[in-house]
Formats: C-alpha cells, sequence, structure tokens
C-alpha cells in the first residue's frame, strides 16, 4: 500500500450486529460511504457463483517497479495534476499499471488490498463480450444471427429482429432508459429482477431473463444508432450460456478465467433463479484483470496456446461504426476522441489506438497495444457517471504510456 493512501471507514460492517448506521444493505451498498466497503465484499451481499482461476497454473506477473506517482497529467482545463493526484481525485480503490507484461506501478488505496476482489461494474461487459468471442471460435455462436435462434423465448418482445451484432455493439432499439438516478420506472424493476435492489413490502419477486424477455416496444428499428443499455449485455450472457449449454459462471472460468491462469476465484452475481448479471456482477482482483488486459495485448494467446481468438482481438480493435457512435447517446462525454463501439469495448481510434472497458463509479480497464500498456482501475466514486473523472483517468494512462515508451 502506498504512503498517505486513505483507509477505509473501518466502523463499516463492524461489531456483532454492526450499528444500524454502519450496516450495508442492498439499499444503500451503490451509495457513498457504504460503496467503499460493498465494492469490495459483494459476495456479502447478493447470491454470486464462483469463477474459477488458474489453480496450479498462475500467470506469474514480473515486476520493474517505477515512480509515476508525480508524472504529470495533463488537465482539460491547461492545468497539470499528478498520476497520484488523479487517483485521488477520482476516488480510486487500486491502480496497477503493466507495461511489456511486467508490473510497473501498483497502488491500493481505502482499504483496499492486492487480495481483495472488487466489482467491476459494466467492464464485466467487456469480459462479456470476450467470452462471446471464445464460442465464436469454437463455432458456438454466430454474431450475425437473429437473438431468437437462440432464445425463442424472446419472439414478441423489444428484441425480436435484433441479432447478436446489434446486442454486441449496443444497438438495439429497445424503449429502455439507462437512467442510474432514476428512483422509479423500468430500470428499478430491473434492478430489483436482478437481485441488486430490494423489493417493496408485499412485493412478488422477479427474475432477470423474464424482465428481458418482458420488454416491449422499440423507440427505433435496431442497428440505427449506439444506445448504451445494459440489458443488451444480460441478455448476451443468456444467449452465451444457452449456445454452450452451460452456466455461466462455469464456462466463463473453463473457457478464460483458468486458461488466462487467474490467481483468485472471480464471481458473479445471480438473479434469485440463477441468472448471472453479465452487464454489470463481475468481481475480480486488480491483478487478474490485468492478466486479462495482459492477455489482450498478446493477441489472446498465453504459452502459445490460445485462450481468445486473435482474429475476434483484431476485430474489437478494427470494427465497429463511428457514424453510430458519433450519432448516439454518449458521444459528447469523450468530445476530441474518434470513438467506436465494438464487441463490448470502447475503441479510442483507429489502428494501435487504446480500446477499454468502463464500468459506473469508476472502473476501468484499459488496453494500449501502441504502448504495449495494459491499466486498471477499481474506484468507489459517490456518483455513478462523472465524464470528466473517466477523461482524467484515460488521460492519466496516455501519459503513463507516453511516458514509459519514450
Amino acid at each position: 500500500m502506498e504512503e498517505g493512501a486513505a483507509r477505509m471507514d473501518d466502523s463499516l460492517m463492524a461489531g456483532a450486529p454492526p450499528r444500524l448506521e454502519d450496516q450495508v444493505t442492498l439499499a444503500n451498498w451503490r451509495q457513498a460511504p457504504y460503496s467503499r466497503w460493498a465494492f469490495q465484499h459483494v459476495r456479502e451481499l447478493i447470491p454470486t457463483a464462483a469463477v474459477a482461476g488458474g489453480g496450479n497454473d498462475v500467470w506469474a506477473l514480473e515486476e520493474d517497479r517505477q515512480d509515476l506517482a508525480a508524472l504529470a497529467v495533463p488537465g482539460e482545463d491547461g492545468a497539470a495534476m499528478t498520476v497520484s493526484e488523479v487517483l485521488a481525485a477520482s476516488e480510486t480503490d487500486g491502480f496497477l499499471v503493466l507495461h511489456r507484461g511486467r508490473v510497473v506501478f501498483e497502488d491500493y488505496r481505502r482499504g483496499m488490498t492486492q487480495a481483495s476482489p472488487h466489482i467491476l461494474f459494466s467492464v464485466s461487459k467487456s469480459v462479456t463480450g470476450i467470452l462471446a468471442g471464445i464460442l465464436v471460435g469454437r463455432s458456438q455462436l454466430d454474431p450475425e444471427a437473429p437473438v431468437v435462434d437462440y432464445l425463442p423465448e424472446v419472439a414478441g418482445s423489444a428484441y425480436d429482429g435484433a441479432t447478436l451484432r446489434h446486442l454486441l455493439d449496443m444497438t438495439t432499439g429497445i424503449a429502455f432508459v439507462e437512467d442510474y438516478l432514476a428512483t422509479q420506472g423500468p430500470i428499478i424493476e430491473y434492478r430489483k429482477a436482478t437481485g441488486w435492489n430490494p423489493l417493496a413490502p408485499g412485493e412478488a419477486p422477479g427474475d432477470l431473463r423474464s424482465f428481458l424477455a418482458g420488454l416491449r416496444g422499440r423507440v427505433r428499428p435496431h442497428g440505427e444508432v449506439f444506445r448504451y443499455l445494459s440489458p443488451n449485455s444480460d441478455l448476451l450472457g443468456w444467449v452465451i450460456e444457452r449456445a454452450a449449454g452451460r452456466r455461466f459462471a462455469a464456462l466463463l472460468g473453463e473457457a478464460l478465467w483458468r486458461p488466462l491462469g487467474a490467481e483468485a476465484e472471480a464471481s458473479i452475481t445471480l438473479d434469485r433463479l440463477g441468472a448471472s448479471r453479465a452487464a454489470g456482477g463481475l468481481s475480480t482482483t486488480l491483478r487478474d484483470l490485468g492478466r486479462l488486459g495482459q492477455l489482450l495485448l498478446q493477441g489472446g494467446a498465453r504459452g502459445g496456446a490460445a485462450v481468445v481468438p486473435a482474429g475476434w482481438i483484431a476485430d474489437i480493435r478494427q470494427n465497429g461504426d463511428p457514424a453510430l457512435w458519433a450519432a448516439g447517446d454518449m458521444a459528447q462525454a469523450f468530445p476530441g476522441w474518434p470513438l467506436r463501439y465494438r464487441n463490448q469495448w470502447y475503441v479510442l481510434g483507429e489502428d494501435e489506438a487504446p480500446y477499454l472497458g468502463l464500468g459506473i463509479h469508476g472502473q476501468m480497464l484499459f488496453v494500449d497495444p501502441g504502448r504495449a500498456l495494459v491499466a486498471v482501475k477499481f474506484s468507489s466514486q459517490p456518483e455513478p457517471v462523472s465524464d470528466p473523472k473517466d477523461r482524467m483517468a484515460i488521460n492519466a494512462c496516455l501519459a503513463i504510456g507516453a511516458a514509459l515508451q519514450g
């Protein structure tokens, strides 16, 4: 742990039982200050399934430590901040940088340690996109096939007529609004269906798959514009399970987590009927997510064995329609970057441009092929979405990559 790093408030969930004001529950777990404890203890709040790690085949990470804390990061207002100041300003819990496969910087704060699992939120989508690519490589999935080919249950729903490509690239036209601050409406019912929000007194429990199959209405035809909607990714997770004939967590362990040599067991949240929250429910350690980023940098292979098809990684880096992105609901969040979105990943440009997974409350997996760099950031930002803090973190990664490269 870096000197001076802030520690988590030790009173949260302390005691037997904890004081009422210190209890973390389904009603407050995504709110500060409770989130600082909750994001590292999701398995104590929500049912989860284990994702098996590498066992005796852990990917040992070499180290080449560099003093990057004082490195200057250009700010949007023209003023520079140091890397350490960026981490503090964005409520970072853990930050890891790999360069050419070696750990060059590692910083744990707010009670987190190297062994701590932390929820990824929507970086889970990017992991789900990689798992989909593995099944494509096994000829178990066709990204251009209609969703109903795999899930007849969604015929007649808002997803009728959508293809897997529409799910992968967030171009469905379903009538759903992703408003993280909403207090009522479909997104609240969605969270209740996933087991992430408490039920009201007397309210009958739902489930994720029934919620997805029950969505009705479209605001436009599928494929016309980028719209970031988490139900797309949860539906993709259901398709993956149906195509593989295995539960999501077991498949993820067998196909990705064990082969990449993950050191620790990961987990994913479940609804009451065992459906995995593929859109946001994964928890991993900082280093294991870094190992995934390094695997992608290496073209999907480890020790000469292909884990992720190289063609799928190339598809992420080379494809995706910038016009669909520019017409979408997030273009204004990243001004100046020619973004695309492909296979559940954000792509910052062409050729050797970085690509990344982003999650609410400040989660990020950043992969920069041009600089042989991987960065992972876990955070407990109070606000679900902060575009300035996301841009600040991306700028820090770009500055670190430039410094290490030259």
